[in-house]
């Protein structure tokens, strides 16, 4: 499993540049993204599929995708052997794709990202923000967070966050899930799910910074039926995560598809 990180500023992207990039997209896609404000994030949310089967050798003309029922997408290119799964998440100045063989859960396969930044939205406090919250999470993880200091409470909430909503793309569920089925426990690095440990996953947790802003992600994979899950801490060395600049992405997609 790999993982692109792509950071942006909107400003640092030229008009010329995203006219460029949104070329290389399909016109469907195309009409969908120049309707989202800001666009570039979603423009690259779909570049970078693209790019990632370029660098497994297949031209830009094969390059084929499709939605599952929940509309979860997936790569349609026949002939790629191992299949490859990948799968986008995007939060403010951060686009991430996780991708690697597709060996659990075709077509679009059990893996899945998610990334957000860390902050209080709105005029919010932390303690109104968790209770909005509140019947997403479970009796240990509301205990949690009312038993650390501010700061902690709030990277712990998106810890929480983002592996919930990381195993829940990763199975290809879409809207109406349960969180409370999916309990994090910070203190002993497990995920629980309708309160058993699930076998045969891995969560790798990790960290970057836009500016001062930080962001916080995860990725959740099915790595084998029998394995013992295990979740990665973001203090781990992660060789697999690999960061970008927006600019000179785009620029990379032009020369490349």
């Amino acid at each position: 499993m790999k993982t692109w990180i792509v950071k942006y500023e909107p400003a640092a992207v030229s008009d010329q540049l995203y006219e460029g990039g949104l070329a290389l997209v399909d016109e469907e896609s195309a009409i969908r993204i120049r309707k989202l404000k800001p666009a570039i994030g979603s423009l690259i949310g779909r570049l970078l599929p693209r790019v990632m089967l370029k660098e497994h050798g297949v031209a830009p003309k094969d390059m084929a995708f499709g939605v599952t029922a929940a509309r979860k997408p997936y790569i349609t290119t026949p002939g790629i052997d191992p299949p490859l799964a990948f799968n986008v998440s995007h939060d403010n100045g951060l686009i991430a794709m996780a991708f690697g063989n597709g060996a659990h859960g075709p077509p679009s396969f059990s893996l899945g990202v998610d990334v957000m930044k860390v902050r209080i939205p709105g005029r919010d406090t932390l303690a109104s923000f968790i209770d909005t919250m509140e019947d997403q999470l479970t009796n240990l993880e509301r205990r949690s967070l009312s038993s650390v200091p501010h700061d902690e409470a709030l990277k712990l909430f998106f810890w929480i966050w983002t592996m919930k909503e990381a195993y829940t793309k990763a199975l290809g569920l879409g809207l109406g899930f349960d969180f409370r089925r999916v309990e994090y426990d910070a203190a002993s690095e497990t995920v629980r799910v309708d309160g058993s440990i699930p076998l045969g996953w891995a969560f790798h947790k990790f960290t970057t910074y836009l500016g001062e802003d930080l962001y916080q992600g995860v990725v959740a994979e099915r790595v084998d039926e029998e394995a013992e899950t295990k979740v990665y801490s973001e203090l781990e060395p992660h060789p697999w995560l690999f960061s970008h600049d927006a600019a000179a992405f785009v620029e990379r997609c032009m020369r490349e598809l």
